[in-house]
C-alpha cells in the first residue's frame, strides 16, 4: 500500500517576498513562453525562475538548470524561503469557476510525501497516461540540479467513508496559512497541520484514508518517473543509507468521491486533410458513427462548451470542418475489430473511440498522433472551430470531445493499461510555490 508520510516544507516568507500571490505561478507544463516571460518580470523572486528556469543569452548546456539552484540557494539563505519547524501534512481548498459555466466548486485535499514505487504489478502507485522522452530529461535535469520538488504530483484516491472529507471539511473551517486568488480568478488556500503524535489526529487518519489502497496519478507522470531515475541514480552513489529524502515525491492527494473534481476535455484539430481527405471523411464517417447534421458552429459551441458539466463516456463528439458539421455518436460494435488490446476501461474509452476513428477515416495512426504535426491540441472548442474556419496551420477539421470520467481514469489505472495521449486535464491545476519539498529531512 501508499506510504504517505508529513514533512517539513519550504515556504515564501511573506515579510521578506510581500503579496504571495506576485511570487506562485502555474505548473510548468502549462506555462506557454509568453507566460513565462510575464511572470519573470512580475516579481524577482516568483518561483517560475526556479521550476521553469528561462534561457538567458549565451547560456551553455544546462546552464539555465544550475541557475535555479543557485538562485534556490540564494532564496533560501536571504530568508525569502523558511523551513517549517515540525513535519506537516498541508491541507490545500481551491474554488473555482467551471470553465464555460456559472456553476462555482470547491476542491480539498492535501499535501504530502509518497514514497516512490516502480510500477507494475503490486505497486500501490498506478499510472494512467504514456510519457515522452523530451519532458522526462527536463524535468531531471532540473531535479539532478536543485534537489527539490516545486509542483506536486497529483494523486487521486477514493474514500467512501467520507472520514479524510469530513477531516478536510473542519480543518478549512479554521483561519489558512495562505489564502491568495490567481490570475484565473481560483482561490487558493492552504493550512499548515503538524504531526501531532495522536493515532486519531488529523495527520494520522487523512494519511490512513489515502494510503488504504493505491493512489493512481491524475497528473505529473513525468515528473513521477523523473523521480524513479534520480532515486535509482542516487541510490547508486549512497548505498545504506536509511530511508533517505530522495525515496519520496510531493504529492498532492485528492478524494473523489465527496466532491466531483473537474476533468475538461482536450479537443483535437487535425491538419493536412485536403479537399479530398476532408470528402472522405464525410462519406464514411457512417461506418463509425451515428450523425446529425448542423449547420452552425455556435449549436457544436453549445453542446461542447461547458465540458466541465457533461458526465463523458458516451463516445459522443463534435466535428466541424469549413462544409458544416456534426454531432456524432459511436456505434460501438462498428469499432470492435480496430479496439488495442487492453481492458474493457481502456477499450471503453471516448479518446480511445476517437484515436480508431482518426486513424480509420484519416489515416492517422496512434504513433502519428503521438508524435503531433497532423494533431493540435486545446482545451477550447471556440478556439478549435476557429482555427478550422481560418485553415489556421492547415487545419480542416475539428473533433469535439466531452471529458473522460475520473472512475474511467481510475478503472484504466488498476488494469494497467495507459491512455492516449492528451486524455485528461484536471482542472483547477494547483499553483507552484505553495509548498516546495527538499530532498532532506
Amino acid at each position: 500500500m501508499p506510504e504517505i508520510r508529513p514533512f517539513r516544507a519550504l515556504r515564501f516568507e511573506p515579510d521578506v517576498v510581500g503579496d504571495l500571490a506576485a511570487v506562485v505561478s502555474p505548473p510548468y507544463d502549462v506555462i506557454s513562453p509568453a507566460l513565462q516571460r510575464e511572470l519573470v518580470a512580475r516579481h524577482p523572486k516568483n518561483v517560475v525562475r526556479l521550476d521553469l528556469p528561462p534561457d538567458e543569452l549565451g547560456d551553455g548546456p544546462d546552464e539555465r538548470y544550475r541557475r535555479a539552484a543557485r538562485t534556490f540557494a540564494a532564496w533560501r539563505s536571504d530568508g525569502s524561503f523558511r523551513k517549517d519547524p515540525r513535519p506537516s501534512l498541508y491541507v490545500y481548498e481551491q474554488t473555482y469557476r467551471v470553465p464555460g459555466t456559472t456553476m462555482e466548486r470547491t476542491q480539498r485535499g492535501f499535501f504530502g510525501r509518497l514514497r516512490l514505487e516502480t510500477f507494475g504489478p503490486g505497486s500501490g502507485v498506478l499510472p494512467h497516461e504514456r510519457t515522452l522522452s523530451g519532458p522526462k530529461e527536463d524535468r531531471y535535469r532540473l531535479l539532478r540540479a536543485t534537489g527539490a520538488n516545486f509542483s506536486p504530483v497529483i494523486g487521486i484516491y477514493a474514500d467512501a467513508s467520507g472520514s479524510s472529507a469530513r477531516r478536510l471539511a473542519d480543518i478549512a473551517g479554521g483561519s489558512p496559512a495562505i489564502d491568495l486568488v490567481d490570475d484565473d480568478a481560483v482561490r487558493h488556500r492552504l493550512w499548515v497541520v503538524p504531526v501531532d503524535g495522536s493515532p486519531d489526529g488529523p495527520v494520522a487518519t487523512l494519511t490512513a484514508a489515502a494510503g488504504a489502497a493505491p493512489i493512481t496519478i491524475a497528473d505529473g507522470h513525468h515528473r513521477y518517473e523523473t523521480a524513479l531515475r534520480y532515486r535509482d541514480e542516487r541510490r547508486a552513489s549512497r548505498s545504506g543509507e536509511e530511508d533517505p529524502a530522495f525515496d519520496y515525491i510531493l504529492m498532492l492527494f485528492l478524494e473523489t468521491t465527496a466532491e466531483p473534481l473537474t476533468v475538461l476535455p482536450t479537443h483535437r484539430v487535425i491538419r493536412g486533410l485536403g479537399e479530398d481527405g476532408s470528402s472522405s471523411l464525410w462519406a464514411n464517417l457512417g461506418e463509425l458513427f451515428s450523425v446529425r447534421r448542423v449547420e452552425a458552429a455556435a449549436e457544436l459551441e453549445a453542446a461542447f462548451g461547458p465540458a466541465g458539466l457533461a458526465a463523458g463516456g458516451a463516445g459522443r463528439f463534435g466535428l466541424w470542418t469549413r462544409v458544416g458539421g456534426a454531432i456524432i455518436e459511436a456505434r460501438r460494435a462498428a469499432f470492435e475489430p480496430w479496439l488495442p488490446r487492453g481492458g474493457e476501461a481502456l477499450r471503453r474509452l471516448d479518446v480511445t473511440l476517437l484515436q480508431v476513428a482518426l486513424d480509420r477515416l484519416c489515416g492517422i495512426d496512434p504513433a502519428a498522433t503521438a508524435a503531433g504535426g497532423r494533431v493540435a491540441y486545446t482545451k477550447s472548442p471556440t478556439e478549435a472551430l476557429a482555427w478550422v474556419d481560418a485553415a489556421e496551420d492547415g487545419a480542416d477539421a475539428a473533433f469535439l470531445l466531452e471529458p473522460t470520467p475520473v472512475a474511467e481514469i481510475a478503472a484504466v489505472a488498476a488494469a494497467g493499461d495507459v491512455m492516449p495521449q492528451k486524455s485528461t486535464y484536471f482542472y483547477p491545476k494547483p499553483v507552484t510555490g505553495l509548498v516546495i519539498n527538499p530532498h532532506e529531512w
